[in-house]
């Protein structure tokens, strides 16, 4: 996902050449420093995933129990690559169409995240810096627009593929020895008095995918998908493919809804989507009936929250906190008139990072010209992608 500046204010007219609005900045470090770093990031990152693979896969973990042999780490490959394929495709498709509209990009810049001691996908993603000031709206839509279109093409192979070789039952007797006495029907025995397995949920793209391409009696249940990695990694690039397309601020989904519907009507209803989607994140946190220990403990952090995550919503922080006690009186009124309505709440820390950190509102470009009708279907298209990639409860558990 591109970072983007805020732009600065301006003054001269729309139709002056892009190149009058370019920021510039003092001269850079040597290009082969700055191309290491990328390359060293790239393999560390590449190494994480590889690792965090083999843990999934083998449900052992680097460093808490005794070291992978070789050919686990190779089995490791099997989810990396294909994950981090996608991943690199969608920074890239963000990389060359800024190149290709003349606003200078850093290449992607890898963020690795790995323990050893329980799951990450050893990875956090990867970001490229954009350095020059964006001119146009279509700019902004192609730019945001390109990288998700990139990965999503590049996803639904690898999950076909997963979907048209996957191992026969044997191969899960193989990862739990202890499930072959009950054969293909080991699920269900073996998941009911779990509980606290996490799955990851499916789409709908995921589901027609996998009615069309999968082998009914070689699916794995969703406790063991994790097991097989391309199959997971496809599941992951749709999950992280919705996740940027969110049509909120300046994730490329909002870049997109900027271009399609202008800087008044995009902010107007990234705002509302915004309370929405805040409102359901929490939704059935607090109710009518729940316990004065969860209020006495947990109210002041929730309160505090919300008024974090709502005070830059609205022109003055005082108007801020009054949405921010509107939205919570709703969904205590929701929660309490329906109680078995639930929100999502793991999507509060992706709420706080939208609210305090990118914003929930998109900068105006100098040159507001529509777009045109070509680049309007595909913008809407992508929406639709979006639709067919997200869940509103991606991780379960069951």
């Amino acid at each position: 996902m591109p970072s983007t500046p805020l732009p600065p204010d301006f003054d001269a007219p729309a139709a002056e050449s892009p190149v009058a609005f370019r920021r510039y900045e003092r001269p850079a470090r040597p290009r082969w420093q700055r191309y290491l770093l990328h390359l060293v990031l790239f393999l560390v990152t590449l190494a994480t995933t590889t690792l965090a693979g083999a843990e999934w896969i083998t449900g052992r973990f680097t460093f808490a129990e005794p070291g992978f042999q070789v050919a686990e780490v190779v089995q490791g490959l099997w989810f990396s690559v294909p994950f981090l394929g996608v991943l690199t495709v969608h920074e890239f498709g963000h990389y060359f169409t800024a190149r290709h509209n003349r606003i200078r990009a850093s290449l992607p810049y890898y963020i690795p995240f790995f323990t050893g001691f329980f799951n990450t996908l050893g990875t956090f993603g990867a970001v490229i810096r954009i350095k020059d000031r964006i001119y146009s709206r279509r700019e902004y839509f192609d730019v945001g627009l390109a990288g998700p279109l990139a990965g999503f093409l590049v996803a639904i192979p690898v999950l076909i593929y997963g979907f048209t070789h996957l191992p026969p039952l044997e191969y899960i007797f193989t990862i739990h020895p202890e499930y072959r006495v009950y054969g293909a029907e080991y699920a269900r025995y073996v998941y009911q008095q779990s509980g606290e397995t996490i799955t990851l949920a499916k789409p709908l793209l995921y589901q027609g995918l996998e009615y069309l391409f999968a082998d009914p009696a070689r699916l794995p249940h969703p406790n063991e998908l994790m097991h097989y990695p391309v199959l997971m990694a496809g599941a992951l690039s749709l999950f992280f493919t919705a996740l940027n397309l969110v049509p909120i601020g300046q994730l490329d989904g909002g870049h997109i809804l900027y271009g399609l519907l202008g800087f008044r009507r995009a902010n107007r209803l990234s705002a509302a989507l915004f309370i929405a989607f805040i409102f359901y994140a929490g939704l059935g946190l607090f109710s009518l009936s729940t316990s004065s220990s969860t209020w006495l403990y947990w109210g002041l952090p929730y309160g505090l929250y919300l008024f974090l995550v709502f005070r830059r919503a609205l022109p003055t922080p005082r108007r801020g906190a009054m949405l921010a006690l509107a939205v919570w009186a709703a969904q205590i009124a929701v929660a309490s008139a329906l109680p078995t309505l639930q929100g999502q709440p793991g999507w509060l820390a992706f709420g706080l990072l939208l609210g305090t950190v990118t914003g929930i509102y998109h900068p105006p470009a100098p040159n507001e010209q529509p777009l045109s009708t070509a680049r309007k279907v595909l913008g809407w298209l992508m929406l639709l992608i979006f639709v067919l990639c997200f869940t509103p409860s991606p991780f379960s558990f069951t």
